[in-house]
């Protein structure tokens, strides 16, 4: 290792920042934090492909206006369920690969620590009631043991695997709380010696980013991009600019980290910040707690950024400590941290490509929605804002009905009845139909949990109850949460409103809200009634939460009991009467909210190292129904053909050792024609499989009951279930068929109204490549690799859009399609495409970074139209992907070379 050094006191090496910096003539102290983060993991991971040029680039970061590629070498990568099922499916299939071709299958084998944590199969089928989670892991073991069996394979086969089960917390949770160390060690192959470095990370979920707050540099990815880091290849993309965010002053009596989270997004999208690193400073974040900095993490893919870093600090060092921590680990991340650049010195402040100023003691009680996290609303706004959006134009604030909408009223017929709620006779426009504290945003926070837990007990104390209407839902992020909150006597307060435990895991956040009661349920649809969900989560677009719950909000915990209380999203809270005590006097939100001393009083007595300690003791072995499942053995795995959940994918079928011949792509049909924001929600729905949806229809041809459908998500391991499932959120809106809503499309041969996926099957059948119309931030939200991958297996060779979102652009490179982008000023309308055209992309041999393409466009009348793209290959290594067909066939290809 070039550049090392020695730890003072300690026999430790480590990768020097100061020599780096000073042998490319640099100034360390004018990096932002996390530039030197990349710059010590390059320098570190310095070889043939990671060049002294590369290196010196880097260390000259240019603030105004960064050049070069960064060649990124994560530390380890941590992967969820729903995507990281998939991800693995894809390494069996690697293997399998490898041995056709005359390899040898552990060639396939992670090249770095990978941590797959099963958090996103559990769904609340049952609620309100102390069975709720007895009966819903029950259900998400017998949903998903096809999976699970594959996962222990995958556990026992791969080294450097490991995997949390279910019933422990989530990802980013567990993340944080436990399995980051901050800064990592292993043995120097030269010396022999221990080096130690900061912990980095990639994970297949994009709130990954969420372990920013920790001071340790991390983002989402989509699976491909994290198959190839375990493999060893490096993560390549531009050199990114850093907004440097200044928090002065402290938060408010009476907001929370939710309302700051919120408050940011709102103002770091309105800056466009999208693909852009973003880093906080200053004497307001010395004053936030590290729950409050993860909150705020977290929530990055909603603002925009790749990721939102947190220096490490003194706060970084006690929440060690809180979290139960090994002491000399803790001496050793200050030590490291201090002598190698990276402890946050307020005196020395990095200089940054833009700084935006943020005085805390602005913040606001707030909400988002009704349809994105990043449209926030103040409190005492909510009602006139919802109002507003009724009969507002249809978009991201309006779902264009009559102004009579806000009159309906429909009644509900209750068929039994539980003492502890309230039992109204009829549901309204705006009432709430589920109120869920859920998402490792939030639950990570002990100051927000708490705060639930008390206006929870006061609620009580005065006689109030939610109505039976809202379906009341507690998913802690993991097992921490529920011992501070039945130990400080909490949680009992928290269960009479209904709020019981229904599962670790991320549940109503990511759409596994699970049904409403039967009475709701025939409420909303007899009138087709507006109603609203109001979720401490981080993402609520349309469809993702409840297929009948059209509003959705974000909101921090104590305020979703607040809500639930009041039963209304047109309830002001700031000002109407939440309920009245049994003597008739009347209870605001003020009589309920805690104060910070009662909160703090908490936390100081219940949230500690040794309940950390007790808690993580048997992260891996806790859950005896997961030891018990038995599996195969093998270097590869024993596919079966009957199932639904694990498929061998066909990505593999037609590799050769030799790179195939790409050409110019002739004649593309428009498969579908999308307006702006359209989310990988959108293009891979990972809620519930509809009944007359193709993937549907192919789950009952294989005698699959409805009922066993169970969620996209859960099925990410079968390609057939997936390509099915492509573009069909119910919520999507092809321009193809105006007025439409769903997956379908215009079959351009008859003009037959056919689902996107029939239409693309025939389609690739009559030898026909095809292409996606869109607009802005196409591929905006979760990190989802299916997104590219179903894409592609639809036959679809190029997108053209206004705008990528970043993880999708990349998906889409890695999977061999075209990312196309319109020269600014241009769009879909400017030019006058319809949809109706057909598309010609010469492509030249060995196209370049940001070439300019010119596309022809064939018109119905067969008159053409020709006008220039950008071609979105990024960096060099999106090249590779393209020639080689998509990044994992190359990393195949590069094992022979080896």
């Amino acid at each position: 290792m070039k550049w090392q050094n020695t730890l003072a006191d300690k026999d430790l090496i480590y990768c020097d920042l100061k020599q780096v910096t000073t042998a490319f003539s640099a100034n360390l102290t004018a990096l932002p934090y996390a530039i030197r983060v990349l710059l010590e993991s390059v320098a570190r991971n310095r070889d043939e492909e990671i060049t002294d040029e590369i290196i010196g680039e880097l260390a000259n970061w240019q603030a105004a206006a960064p050049t070069g590629v960064v060649p990124f070498k994560p530390a380890r990568v941590i992967l969820q369920d729903f995507t990281g099922v998939p991800a693995v499916v894809d390494l069996a299939a690697m293997r399998d690969a490898m041995v056709a071709l005359g390899g040898d299958a552990k060639a396939i084998n992670p090249e770095i620590p990978v941590t797959l944590v099963v958090d996103h199969s559990v769904q609340v089928d049952c609620a309100g009631s102390p069975g709720a989670l007895a009966f819903n892991t029950q259900r998400e073991f017998e949903r998903n043991h096809e999976r699970y069996q594959f996962l222990k394979w995958a556990q026992q086969s791969f080294k450097d695997f490991e995997v949390v089960p279910p019933e422990t917390g989530i990802i980013h949770q567990v993340n944080i709380e436990k399995l980051s160390n901050v800064i990592l060690s292993k043995t120097d192959e030269a010396s022999g010696k221990t080096v130690i470095f900061p912990d980095t990370l990639q994970g297949t979920d994009s709130h990954t980013t969420m372990i920013n707050g920790l001071g340790v540099l991390g983002w989402g990815v989509g699976g491909i991009e994290a198959e190839a880091a375990i493999l060893g290849e490096a993560s390549y993309f531009p050199t990114p600019e850093v907004i440097g965010v200044n928090f002065s002053g402290e938060l408010p009596i009476g907001t929370t980290a939710t309302d700051l989270a919120l408050a940011v997004t709102e103002l770091l999208r309105q800056e466009k910040v999208v693909g852009k690193f973003v880093e906080y400073f200053g004497t307001g974040y010395q004053k936030l707690s590290l729950s409050d900095r993860a909150t705020i993490a977290n929530m990055a893919p909603e603002y925009g950024a790749t990721c939102g870093f947190c220096p490490i600090d003194e706060e970084t060092l006690n929440y060690l400590r809180t979290t139960g921590r090994d002491p000399e680990l803790i001496d050793t991340v200050e030590s490291y941290a201090k002598a190698n650049g990276l402890f946050y010195d307020a005196s020395h402040l990095p200089t940054y490509t833009k700084t935006i100023q943020l005085d805390l003691s602005t913040i606001q009680p707030s909400l988002a929605g009704p349809k994105r996290p990043q449209d926030r609303i103040s409190l005492e706004a909510v009602p006139a804002d919802f109002t507003a959006s009724v009969t507002a134009e249809v978009g991201p604030k309006g779902f264009g009905l009559p102004a009579t909408e806000l009159e309906k009223t429909t009644p509900i017929h209750w068929q039994e009845k539980n003492p502890d709620l309230a039992y109204p006779d009829t549901l309204k426009t705006g009432d709430l139909a589920l109120a869920a504290i859920t998402s490792c945003t939030n639950t990570s926070n002990p100051f927000v949990m708490i705060s639930a837990g008390l206006l929870a007990k006061k609620a009580v104390e005065k006689g109030l109850k939610v109505p039976a209407y809202v379906k009341t839902s507690l998913s802690p992020g993991s097992r921490i949460v529920t011992a501070y909150l039945e130990d400080s006597g909490l949680l009992p307060y928290l269960e009479k409103l209904g709020f019981y435990n229904v599962g670790y895991g991320c549940t109503t956040c990511i759409g596994n809200s699970g049904p409403l009661s039967e009475p709701v349920t025939e409420a909303i649809e007899e009138d087709n009634l507006l109603v609203a969900s109001v979720l401490s989560g981080n993402r609520n677009f349309e469809g993702r939460i409840h297929p009948l719950i059209k509003a959705n909000y974000l909101a921090s915990p104590p305020l979703v009991v607040a809500y639930a209380l009041a039963g209304s999203i047109l309830t002001n809270l700031t000002t109407d009467v939440i309920g009245q005590d049994p003597a008739g006097a009347d209870i605001y939100l003020k009589d309920l909210w805690p104060t910070a001393a009662e909160v703090n009083a908490v936390i100081d007595k219940y949230v500690g190292p040794e309940a950390y300690k007790e808690t993580y003791a048997h992260l891996f072995d806790a859950n005896q129904r997961w030891n018990e499942i038995e599996t195969a053995t093998g270097d590869c795995f024993d596919w079966n053909e009957d199932s639904t959940y694990i498929a061998n994918p066909p990505f593999f079928a037609d590799l050769t050792r030799e790179l195939p011949q790409q050409g110019s792509l002739q004649n593309l049909t428009v498969l579908a024609k999308l307006a702006d924001s359209v989310t990988t929600d959108h293009i891979s729905p990972a809620g519930n499989i509809a009944i007359d949806s193709p993937a549907g229809g192919f789950l009952k041809a294989r005698g699959i009951a409805p009922k066993d459908f169970n969620s996209y998500g859960s099925r990410r391991g079968n390609h057939e279930v997936m390509m099915r499932g492509t573009f069909a959120n119910i919520r999507l809106q092809n321009q193809l068929i105006p007025g439409s809503s769903g997956g379908v499309t215009k079959y351009h041969p008859t003009g037959e109204t056919l689902s996107i996926y029939d239409a693309a099957m025939k389609y690739q059948a009559a030898g026909d490549g095809a292409i996606i119309l869109a607009g802005k931030d196409y591929g905006m939200g979760s990190s989802r690799d299916w997104a590219a991958k179903g894409t592609q297996l639809l036959g679809v060779k190029a997108v053209l859009a206004e705008s990528f979102e970043r993880i999708h652009r990349s998906n889409l490179a890695m999977m061999g399609i075209l990312p196309l982008q319109y020269l600014a000023g241009q769009t879909a309308a400017s030019l006058g495409l319809t949809g109706e055209e057909s598309f010609t992309i010469p492509l030249p041999e060995e196209p370049q970074v940001g070439q300019l393409l010119t596309i022809t466009a064939t018109k119905i009348d067969g008159s053409q139209q020709q006008f220039q793209v950008k071609l979105r290959f990024d960096a060099p290594a999106d090249i590779r992907y393209w020639k080689n067909q998509g990044i994992l066939p190359m990393v195949i290809r590069k094992k022979f070379e080896a």
